[in-house]
């Protein structure tokens, strides 16, 4: 990995029309105004269809793409839509905001009229042959849950919960236009994705996607393939998964994630993670795993119980899993999200893959992390961060931590005082001069923004996933201080 630097942000938080950040002539812009600020990368949180909670890590399908990032004004080009149908629906008024109910409401019906007027062609024959693999089982899981109120698949009758061949021909027959939608969705989000992504990288601009580790209970994959997890006889899961009590949680935190059944991936070469993986690079220049010590050792909690606490760590596939992942594919470029109490066998895991792991600079002046995330003690091969998703704005961050953390980041930046307002400015510069070969910082924190931008609370529903930057507020000057930074800290400029 050559040293370089790159910017976090969220599809859903771009300052796109219509109530949700998508693939519009505003992520364009956003790719420009990298392209000017010298960074090379521009990170995404995973891409697919989301459901209750709205979580980007809990989707439908992990093939899939999300639906709500199809931009309506391409689709007005093409003739599938009008303004004036449009205009008809209530997307949110809140630029600052996702309001995911009303996007719920009004983004399918807009689709169902651009799909009535759509004319399948040759193009979109040979999209639907090519992903049959995935978007098979996923439209007509899609299809079927739409006919069922939007019930889990573990709460449809037997016959289509256990996939039994006449109910699925029959439920075929049954919903083949709703079907069909379904396939027009994902045509039409590959189309718009793939001229995205071919754009940033003619501006030098790499992508960096992200992969959850798990994918959801209720979605197309384990309905398709139920064998995959540790499922008992009638299809529920034995264990789920989750993380440990620990100094953030007594009672840990319950996922809830379908865990895989390790020995039949085994048995299978550990095809549906190899196919998964290559699926991810024709979407992505880069990937980021999510919770790599999970392929070491995953914690098992017992189906139905309310907290973590009687869950227990159980062996994962280790380095053969990504043994067999270079054999086919070769040494795709992976980032290893391994943040968190690590073990021994997860630092071996780490380094026997050479994959970068992730620092992350607000943990360096927590006192229970501080041992690895400060930049003093990181290698060259690992990837920075001020803050993730997952942890408030630098800004926001700093005016909720205690005494104890104000005075060892005084002691430790070698400043008498701090001021809040410039801290996220005090972090990125350390971040940026860090021997870390990659630096990714979030938007909000180049925009001095605070707890108000904050993308995600873990373990909590509601109200998150919801921020967006405004129109404007990544300005030509914010652009111009960024390629000060990158080029002072001899991060590569792209041109």
């Amino acid at each position: 990995m050559k040293r370089a630097s790159g910017v976090l942000l969220p599809v859903f938080s771009l300052p796109s029309k219509y109530g949700i950040g998508c693939f519009s002539k505003e992520a364009y812009k956003f790719i420009d105004l990298l392209q000017e600020a010298g960074q090379s990368c521009w990170q995404l949180l995973p891409l697919g269809p989301t459901g209750y909670g709205d979580s980007p890590y809990q989707s439908f399908s992990t093939f899939a793409g999300n639906p709500y990032f199809i931009d309506l004004k391409t689709l007005i080009k093409e003739g599938l839509l009008t303004k004036k149908e449009c205009k008809e629906y209530d997307f949110g008024e809140n630029a600052g905001y996702v309001d995911y109910e009303k996007i719920y409401r009004a983004r399918f019906k807009v689709l169902k009229k651009a799909y009535g007027r759509f004319q399948k062609d040759e193009t979109y024959e040979k999209f639907v042959k090519e992903n049959a693999y995935w978007l098979d089982d996923y439209s007509l899981y899609m299809a079927v849950k739409d006919s069922q109120g939007g019930a889990a698949w573990t709460e449809w009758n037997t016959a289509l919960k256990n996939r039994e061949e006449s109910a699925l021909a029959q439920a075929r027959e049954k919903l083949a236009d709703e079907i069909g939608f379904y396939q027009f969705q994902q045509y039409e989000f590959d189309r718009q994705w793939k001229k995205l992504h071919a754009y940033a990288n003619s501006r030098g601009i790499k992508i960096i996607g992200d992969i959850p580790i798990y994918v959801a209970f209720d979605s197309a994959d384990t309905w398709a393939a139920p064998e995959m997890f540790q499922f008992d006889e009638n299809n529920e899961p034995i264990g789920v998964a989750g993380c440990p009590p620990d100094a953030f949680s007594e009672t840990g935190q319950l996922w809830g994630n379908p865990l895989y059944d390790w020995e039949y991936q085994k048995k299978t070469g550990y095809e549906w993670w190899i196919r998964r993986i290559e699926y991810c690079f024709k979407l992505y220049d880069v990937v980021r795993i999510d919770h790599f010590r999970g392929f070491d050792e995953y914690y098992s909690i017992p189906y139905g119980d309310k907290t973590a606490v009687n869950g227990k760590w159980m062996p994962g596939p280790g380095m053969e899993l990504f043994r067999a992942v270079e054999e086919k594919l070769g040494r795709p470029e992976i980032i290893a999200e391994d943040l968190g109490f690590l073990t021994p066998g997860v630092y071996k895991l780490l380094e026997d893959s050479g994959f970068p792991g992730m620092k992350v600079l607000q943990f360096a002046f927590d006192s229970r992390d501080s041992d690895t995330y400060l930049p003093h003690t990181y290698p060259r091969n690992c990837v920075v961060y001020t803050g993730t998703h997952d942890n408030d704005t630098t800004k926001g961050w700093y005016h909720t931590a205690g005494k104890d953390v104000h005075d060892f980041a005084k002691e430790y930046m070698d400043k008498p005082r701090l001021d809040e307002d410039g801290l996220a400015g005090d972090f990125i510069t350390m971040a940026m001069s860090s021997v870390a070969d990659l630096c990714v910082i979030p938007m909000q924190d180049y925009l001095g923004l605070g707890s108000e931008a904050r993308i995600n609370v873990p373990s909590t529903l509601g109200g998150n996933w919801c921020w967006r930057m405004r129109k404007g507020q990544f300005d030509k000057k914010t652009a111009k201080e960024m390629r000060r930074l990158t080029k002072l800290y001899g991060r590569k400029v792209s041109e």
